[in-house]
């Protein structure tokens, strides 16, 4: 993992709410047995159970001290995060705080399904379906949107930060592990290099200001690993992952992907742009077509998720949406341009706004609803193919 370098305070919140308590933790929780949930660097999350009402928690041990640096304030930072983010669903939950000589105790939500990690490089029986992952993923942006309304950048999103409530049936996320969150603004211009090689974003190889896109671009890589249970960018070592993240060397092989939606490519392809500014937001991203409900342009139109959508036409190529009615990719690009043989409730009336692209009943068109769709390299052949 990279960390921020030097004595950086740009970022950080200052001051937490809750109430520290300095009583020994076992005043009011105990310890399970063989309680370790996972360990870290800096510190090891346990499983607790609360006296005097028999729920179940996790607390995670955090030192002060590390390699002689005092970083109780960066500790703080995390517990205002999390007092910043409550009342979302997705955001583990902050019961208490606890703090010794040497540590400071976070008494977390305990999220009895563990990390997502597990599922994603599962064999494909155990391993996450797609509908499996658009919903999970629904769950992660809705989180993140709301930390980036907060204007917080997470700054760490991975695999192993991402829980669920339970495995069996598949429960909820929630995200965790707010120890490289920062606060942006368009005041201060924050520039740390931190985070997990695999999911890092190029602007923070190269030393450029920190946004909210950062956790767009780990998104992008976390869908993909969700999908295909394989890594994008990681290669024999450090310096070949930050070389294939710096120049975007990510492949859509049919190996990988051949039982991965057309639309999740897309999906993936608005975030995994080198130009921050460019990458889908998280707002933006919920409405992509590919997380849309299913039972609006999937059955409508008799598809289901893993339906052979076809790929983009390869160059010099000319694609006719009316002449493939019969298929299902032609009848997803009939609705879309209100062609013979669309059914008429997919297909919007464009009105006077000659740039108005049909649409579902109360739903924007795609030029207003969807702006990613401009900064992704398929913008044309998703237009051609999708229903929003």
């Amino acid at each position: 993992m990279l960390t921020g370098q030097g004595p950086v305070r740009l970022g950080l919140v200052a001051e937490a709410r809750s109430l520290i308590h300095t009583e020994p933790l076992h005043c009011g929780f105990a310890l399970a047995e063989s309680s370790e949930l996972g360990r870290g660097r800096f510190g090891v999350v346990r499983k607790c159970v609360e006296v005097s009402t028999g729920r179940e928690f996790a607390a995670k041990f955090v030192r002060k001290r590390r390699k002689g640096q005092d970083l109780r304030a960066e500790i703080i930072h995390e517990v205002a995060i999390l007092e910043l983010a409550h009342g979302n669903p997705h955001v583990i939950g902050l019961h208490r705080v606890y703090e010794t000589a040497g540590e400071i105790i976070l008494v977390l939500e305990y999220a009895a399904g563990g990390e997502i990690f597990n599922q994603c490089v599962a064999e494909r029986e155990e391993a996450f379906t797609e509908r499996d992952v658009v919903r999970l993923m629904t769950q992660i942006l809705d989180g993140v949107a709301f930390l980036h309304r907060k204007s917080v950048v997470h700054l760490d999103l991975k695999p192993q930060n991402i829980l669920l409530t339970s495995t069996d049936p598949l429960g909820d996320i929630r995200i965790v592990d707010f120890g490289l969150s920062r606060r942006v603004s368009s005041a201060d211009e924050l520039r740390e290099i931190m985070g997990t090689p695999e999911y890092v974003a190029p602007e923070i190889l190269s030393y450029e200001p920190i946004s909210t896109a950062a956790d767009m671009w780990s998104i992008g890589v976390l869908a993909y690993v969700m999908l295909t249970g394989e890594s994008p960018f990681l290669g024999e070592d450090k310096q070949e992952t930050f070389l294939n993240v710096a120049q975007v060397n990510v492949s859509y092989d049919d190996d990988s992907f051949s039982n991965v939606s057309y639309l999740a490519v897309t999906f993936i392809q608005t975030l995994l742009l080198k130009e921050p500014e460019r990458r889908a937001t998280a707002e933006e991203s919920l409405r992509h077509p590919w997380l849309l409900p299913s039972d609006v342009p999937l059955t409508l139109l008799g598809l289901s998720l893993h339906d052979p959508v076809p790929r983009p036409a390869k160059p010099g190529a000319q694609s006719d949406a009316a002449g493939q009615a019969g298929t299902p990719g032609g009848a997803v690009a009939a609705a879309v341009n209100g062609e013979a043989g669309a059914a008429p409730e997919a297909a919007g009336e464009a009105g006077p706004d000659e740039d108005a692209s049909p649409s579902f009943p109360g739903e924007k068109p795609m030029s207003r609803c969807c702006p990613l769709l401009q900064s992704c390299p398929l913008a044309h052949d998703i237009q051609r193919e999708i229903v929003l």
